[in-house]
């Protein structure tokens, strides 16, 4: 009996083995992408650019609605002496500016937004290409991201251990020190300061 238990035993050690033998752990490690664009200095610079891009564009906004403002006013205060001809032509006028004012709006945010775009993928490449390097380096399998972006659900939900956490392996390969970086500012919001547009006379004032 014992021997056959014994046989059993030596039999289970030579099948289950090379099933341990051949099943390394996988090394999967966790960063957070937004972090890592936030500490970069190219950060601040598309924040700056960003700012400068937006305030120019603000202005063309505002002149436009200042002029469509006067030009209403004007209309108004005037508006009952002016003949049938005139009164018709400063309708118009006001109209012509009313959807000039919101083209301008959606150019401008369109404008913005491919800004932003154009000056974000180097960075976004620039981060990628050093998680790359710390994943190969370091033997990791798997990098994933604690944040899917806004308003999406992180990859991550839960993790453990900050053990596992690669962000600091990352920055230094970025040339940043985690102990002695600030964060840039989130980038600006890709809507211009929208402007209300003049309205244009609900009706036309009667002559007098």
């Amino acid at each position: 009996m014992k021997q056959k238990l014994m046989a059993f035993m030596v039999l289970m050690t030579i099948i289950t083995t090379p099933l341990f033998a051949q099943t390394p752990l996988t090394k999967i490690g966790y960063t957070n992408v937004d972090l890592l664009i936030l500490r970069l200095p190219e950060s601040k610079k598309m924040q700056n650019e960003l700012e400068v891009t937006k305030a120019q564009l603000d202005k063309a906004l505002g002149e436009t609605y200042k002029e469509a403002q006067e030009k209403y006013e004007a209309y108004q205060k005037n508006g009952a002496n002016m003949t049938e001809v005139i009164r018709a032509d400063k309708q118009k006028e006001l109209e012509n500016l009313q959807t000039r004012i919101q083209e301008m709006q959606n150019n401008a945010q369109q404008s913005l937004q491919a800004k932003q775009q154009q000056l974000i993928e180097p960075i976004l490449t620039k981060v990628n290409n050093a998680i790359q390097e710390v994943g190969k380096e370091n033997g990791f399998m798997y990098i994933l991201n604690m944040d899917a972006g806004a308003n999406t659900t992180p990859i991550i939900l839960y993790a453990g251990s900050e053990e596992l956490s690669v962000t600091n392996l990352i920055l230094k390969k970025l040339g940043i020190d985690p102990d002695k970086v600030e964060t840039a500012p989130a980038p600006a919001a890709t809507t211009p300061a929208a402007s209300k547009p003049a309205a244009a006379p609900a009706a036309t004032p009667k002559k007098k």
